[in-house]
């Protein structure tokens, strides 16, 4: 995957698969600090000790429609080579939390990529859901919920090209004013 905002995408579409009703995205860029952490939580099936921690091995995975599960596994290694690392904390039954952490400034580190592309897919595609989005850049922030699309547009459909358009400019300022390309 090119860009940090790609694995964010599939570990989301993870906790999807995972029955998870509600997903928190968190982004922090902490550049004075040289540091860059991900963090995406949400309340699936969990896992138990035992597949946590093989759940950044890329030769397993609890899917029966593949032999190999690269999700994670491509995330700590995009973290590794910053010197950075990856975190899942999860229990079964309550969900999961997964914090990859990236030195900031590291030759290696991906590019994030489009945050606004990544979070239209997610807000649009899975529309019935309750996503919370957090990106903060320093001292400043940016936060948009699910819930106000959907108290927005009531009766809308959320592929209406009206809604497109609000979330995709929503994203696009919201991210600008913290300093973050969408």
């Amino acid at each position: 995957m090119e860009d940090l905002s790609l694995h964010i995408l599939d570990i989301v579409e993870n906790a999807i698969s995972a029955k998870a009703k509600r997903i928190d995205i968190l982004v922090m860029e902490e550049p004075s600090e040289d540091r860059m952490v991900i963090e995406i939580k949400d309340d699936g099936i969990g896992m138990d000790e035992e597949v946590s921690r093989k759940a950044i091995d890329p030769f397993f995975t609890t899917r029966t429609s593949r032999k190999v599960g690269l999700g994670l596994s491509l995330m700590a290694q995009a973290a590794q080579e910053t010197g950075g690392a990856l975190h899942i904390e999860s229990k079964l039954g309550e969900g999961t939390k997964v914090t990859a952490t990236f030195r900031y400034h590291h030759i290696d580190r991906k590019p994030l990529g489009s945050m606004m592309e990544t979070m239209t897919a997610l807000l649009l595609g899975h529309s019935e859901l309750d996503f919370s989005y957090t990106h903060r850049k320093e001292e400043k922030s940016y936060v948009l919920r699910s819930q106000m699309l959907k108290e927005r547009f009531k009766n809308q459909s959320p592929i209406e090209p009206e809604v497109i358009q609000w979330l995709r400019k929503h994203l696009k300022e919201g991210l600008a004013q913290i300093g973050v390309q969408g």
